[in-house]
């Protein structure tokens, strides 16, 4: 029943009341053109009821993005790589410190939000970087189902706060699901997938975020899954989300993805059917025009009210729990002042997460750290001075960025000569083809070469200037330019320290074989250059990992369009890798002994009861990334060879041992059959425990020898 007045009691103002209520009470008030009205992101205001518009779309992939000065964090595969949950937590938990000040602020000096200012987050990205080739895949946090969802969590957790009431702000899992390029096709395609493979590697992460981080809100994906639209799939939104998890949040459109089920996929003939077909489905708010057709579509008799006033149940819902319809002094966020924003604390944060995420790939000779004794350092190369290489995609702005060649400058001890040259272009061959360089690196020591990626080559779909796969990338070497130059410099016998930027594996090919050591530092945030230059003269040990597998070429992949995972990532990929996923060297050296099981012989149901001992033998203080694999041996049904099931970040003083416990449980030793069902089945298992994933590869690189152990349920 709706109305034009406001009553004089208006019950959903009643904080007293349980929420439900309350939004149920709001919507009984609202007519049918006020409630599409606010269907769309741009949610339009009620002036009778006081009630002011709110836009939904808000971003904060690795800090508050698109919305004037915040603290830019590294990107979020960077942050991946610190394998560093506790860490993340407090990221994000600084996170929507800032997004709490800058929304109040906002709204005292507008009486409203617009697009960016608002709490509704459009973050984490939770696809699995299933191929080196995806754009965005920089925004994920990696290739493994677990490891997506154990990070993602923190994330997420620290977002929404830890209130018994109340949001902080509200986080959302994207882009539900089997999503991850081709960019050009997103529109158009079907992603076609077992049901094994889509419990087994695409939901897992979502399942996660949505069940115990209890994420607020979940976007749909663009493409199609299983010839069903993903922003009005009965399988993944009903029967999975809603059905089997048991989701209770809001689910938001891509942007234009309603306009796409009958401008490409040609599912309805309108936007009225496509409208229809959204809200029947479960998508509750649509980022784009399609909503206001709804009237039409309940003209036509294709939905009803009862429709839109669920929808709305929904998306005000989150309103409400974001406390938007309370008194300031009610909710406890309201009172972070912007103080908070880019403030020495989240600098400092940033710092630390740019230092952490940083990985050292190579180190011949131990010629990293950079020694006292060394008289003379060249920098060069295209990205030292670049500050398009510390954001990455989705990024805040701060005035006090700090690129490679500032910071290796501010660590440069008095004394210690440097020269610094660009050298290359990022893409293109010098316009100006003979250059001093190599003269220049031959008086110094050696040459701290920064090269790699940008947003400019790699990103979404249509961001990526020089892309011309739309964001994608056609091959996944260096660019040619930077290839050339390095030769350059290899030619003249310069040694090499190599600094690589970039979201996503970079293939080295003969690079690799040319330079003495290799950093992988990501996009590093407003503090890259400093915490890569701390890494660099050894102040801090290097103790990033990789969250994903870098081939060696595309030769080792499967068709970028295929969604089948097999030959894909470490968990399912035969070929050798150039880096395996989990790898990560140190300034110091690790051992792991002493592996200890409490029972050999499992009956099913029961858990195993792990321990060892981690040792740093080295010489330096560092931390290490204890990894837990587990394999199926003898599986029924196609199983990974190895999965990671748990892992433990561990900071220890030279010389310092300490022993770790380890629980692996049924779930873990479960695998999915090709129902999509979770199965335990009698069996033998092989557990490894170490500083990477299983394989040769890690330690011909130089990773810690592994402890393995086998058991049985019987």
């Amino acid at each position: 029943m709706s109305s034009t007045s406001a009553p004089e009691k208006q019950i959903y103002l009643d904080t007293s009341l349980p929420f439900s209520e309350r939004v149920k009470d709001l919507i009984a008030q609202l007519t049918l053109d006020e409630k599409v009205s606010m269907m769309n992101h741009p949610a339009q205001g009620v002036p009778r009821l006081n009630i002011p518009g709110y836009n939904y779309w808000s971003e904060a992939l690795h800090g508050i993005a698109r919305n004037g000065r915040a603290t830019v964090f590294p990107q979020a595969i960077g942050m991946a790589a610190t394998w560093d949950k506790e860490l993340i937590h407090q990221v994000a938990s600084a996170i929507s410190d800032e997004g709490r000040a800058k929304y109040h602020a906002a709204l005292r000096r507008n009486g409203y939000t617009d697009q960016y200012q608002g709490l509704t987050f459009w973050s984490p990205n939770v696809n699995i970087f299933r191929d080196p080739r995806w754009g965005r895949g920089q925004e994920t946090w990696g290739e493994d189902p677990f490891f997506t969802g154990e990070m993602a969590s923190a994330f997420v957790k620290g977002l929404q706060g830890d209130d018994p009431k109340y949001l902080k702000t509200a986080a959302c899992a994207k882009h539900f699901a089997v999503h991850s390029g081709p960019e050009k096709d997103r529109h158009t395609f079907n992603a076609v997938v077992t049901k094994r493979e889509l419990y087994d590697t695409y939901l897992p992460a979502f399942k996660k975020l949505v069940t115990e981080a209890k994420v607020e809100s979940v976007m749909g994906a663009y493409n199609r899954t299983l010839d069903e639209v993903c922003c009005a799939s009965k399988l993944l939104l009903e029967d999975i989300l809603r059905g089997e998890w048991g989701f209770e949040g809001h689910v938001v459109s891509d942007c234009m993805a309603l306009s796409d089920f009958h401008l490409h996929h040609k599912v309805t003939k309108d936007a009225a059917e496509s409208a229809a077909l959204a809200l029947q489905h479960g998508c509750d708010i649509g980022c784009d025009h399609v909503f206001n057709e709804i009237p039409e579509a309940i003209a036509r008799g294709l939905i009803t009210e009862a429709d839109v006033d669920r929808a709305l149940e929904r998306t005000l819902g989150t309103r409400f729990k974001l406390g938007m319809f309370d008194p300031a002094e009610d909710v406890p966020f309201a009172s972070i002042t912007t103080d908070v924003v880019a403030c020495d604390a989240h600098r400092q944060l940033a710092y630390r997460t740019a230092t952490e995420a940083v990985v050292l790939l190579k180190n011949k000779n131990n010629i990293l750290p950079i020694k006292p004794s060394t008289k003379k350092i060249f920098v060069t190369g295209p990205t030292a001075t670049s500050m398009e290489v510390l954001l990455g995609n989705y990024y805040g702005f701060n005035n006090q960025m700090v690129t490679l060649l500032e910071g290796i400058t501010g660590r440069l001890p008095e004394g210690m000569g440097m020269e610094y040259t660009s050298g290359a272009m990022l893409k293109h061959p010098r316009e100006i083809k003979n250059t001093w360089a190599p003269d220049m690196a031959q008086s110094a020591d050696f040459a701290i070469v920064c090269a790699g990626l940008s947003s400019f080559l790699e990103g979404e779909e249509g961001e990526s200037l020089l892309s011309p796969q739309n964001g994608d990338r056609e091959s996944i070497s260096l660019p040619e330019s930077q290839i050339n130059y390095i030769k350059e410099l290899a030619i003249h016998g310069v040694k090499i320290v190599l600094v690589v930027t970039g979201g996503s594996p970079i293939a080295l090919g003969e690079v690799e074989d040319m330079v003495d050591a290799i950093l992988f530092v990501w996009y590093p945030g407003m503090e890259g250059g400093k915490a890569v230059a701390d890494v660099l003269f050894g102040d801090v040990s290097p103790s990033g990992k990789l969250p994903l597998t870098f081939p060696k070429s595309l030769d080792q992949l499967p068709a970028f369009d295929d969604y089948s995972m097999k030959g894909r990532t470490y968990r399912y990929m035969t070929e050798e890798p150039l880096y395996p996923f989990g790898f990560g060297l140190s300034y110091s050296r690790f051992e792991y002994s002493e592996l200890q099981l409490d029972k050999t012989n499992l009956t099913p149901g029961d858990s195993l009861n792990v321990s060892l001992t981690l040792r740093n033998s080295g010489a330096s203080d560092s931390a290490e990334v204890v990894q837990f694999y587990l394999s199926d041996i003898h599986a029924a049904s196609i199983v990974p060879y190895h999965h990671l099931v748990g892992f433990e970040r561990v900071t220890l003083k030279a010389g310092e041992s300490r022993t770790l416990k380890f629980t692996i449980t049924p779930e873990m030793m479960s695998f999915f059959n090709d129902d999509g069902k979770l199965t335990l089945e009698p069996g033998e298992f092989r557990l490894e425990v170490g500083g990477c994933s299983p394989g040769k590869r890690g330690q011909e690189l130089g990773a810690p020898v592994p402890l393995i152990a086998l058991f049985q349920v019987k």
